[in-house]
């Protein structure tokens, strides 16, 4: 359907309240010197402690962690590349590292794999073909010297692409200028789905059903307690007689049915919405010719227990 993806974006931006939680590394106040990986607190506890977004703290550090690799080569010049390689340092842990080019587009510093430095970038492209080379150097070489750019790469061990956002800043030692970059992964932050994705099973012989989004099926900590499932009705078929104690909403994305709530008919189609009242007796029949595809939400998230068949 054309306007899915229009109707599943509206969907997520109204109801999507991400809040990602974690642990808050203690400080050890005894150590005269404390190790990087020491310094490092979960971006999780530092959002409940300030109210910021794990997200705007990931842009925050990112930012930070380039300026500071732009003073220390102001400082120690090229020989600041070798910090930069150093594994499990506040330049290269995890998914963190700089990757540092010419504008003339040679690769000087990349702690991932250190073989390609001095190699050119140039023609080097992101997932949908986007000219990385033109996106770091042009932002580099632009009147602010520095800024923002997003693209789809994979994550390390992965082959699809996700939406990577890095932070791009000029800098230049002697005669030579570079682009210092850092990035990370957006998903990592806010979490995202997509009907291609999500995994569907069968209920009444002729319904299948898919969790776009619940806290039960996800890999991380939502901080939500309601669930968007995306229900196909084949032609002909229905959702028997059933109750559910917590109200429950359909928004219809394709083809047409009937709704009885109480046995009162209510016409499906696409683009309306019904909610149906907590402790309603509801089923829901496809009376056209094609499948009836809709969103049923609910809150609190879709439990069995919530749901009572009748007869």
């Amino acid at each position: 359907m054309n306007d899915r993806k229009i109707i599943i974006c509206i969907l997520s931006l109204s109801l999507l309240l991400i809040a990602v939680a974690g642990c808050v590394q203690t400080e050890d106040t005894t150590a005269e010197k404390q190790t990087d990986t020491e310094l490092t607190i979960d971006s999780g506890d530092l959002n409940r402690q300030t109210g910021q977004t794990s997200l705007a703290i990931k842009k925050e550090d990112t930012a930070s962690l380039v300026n500071e690799a732009v003073e220390l080569m102001d400082k120690d010049g090229e020989l600041a590349f070798e910090q930069f390689r150093q594994k499990d340092s506040k330049w290269f842990h995890n998914d963190t590292y700089l990757s540092i080019w010419t504008t003339e587009g040679i690769r000087v510093a990349y702690a991932p794999n250190v073989s390609s430095e001095g190699e050119s970038v140039i023609g080097l492209k992101d997932y949908n073909g986007e000219p990385l080379d033109e996106l770091f150097i042009g932002t580099a070489l632009s009147e602010e010297g520095e800024g923002w750019v997003s693209y789809y790469w994979p994550k390390p061990g992965e082959t699809s692409p996700s939406l990577k956002y890095t932070f791009v800043k000029r800098t230049s030692i002697d005669k030579q200028i570079y682009a210092v970059t850092s990035g990370f992964y957006a998903d990592d932050h806010v979490y995202t789905n997509s009907l291609e994705d999500i995994q569907y099973f069968t209920r009444f012989k002729t319904v299948s059903l898919g969790n776009l989004l619940h806290p039960a099926t996800s890999d991380r900590e939502l901080g939500i307690d309601y669930s968007i499932a995306h229900v196909i009705i084949r032609p002909g078929g229905s959702i028997e007689a059933h109750m559910m104690r917590n109200p429950e909403a359909y928004y219809i994305l394709a083809g047409e049915g009937i709704l009885y709530i109480e046995d009162i008919p209510f016409e499906l189609y696409e683009g309306r919405l019904v909610l149906i009242p907590e402790n309603s007796k509801q089923q829901t029949v496809n009376t056209g010719e094609a499948d009836l595809e809709f969103f049923a939400i609910d809150q609190p998230a879709w439990s069995q227990e919530n749901e009572e068949l009748l007869e």
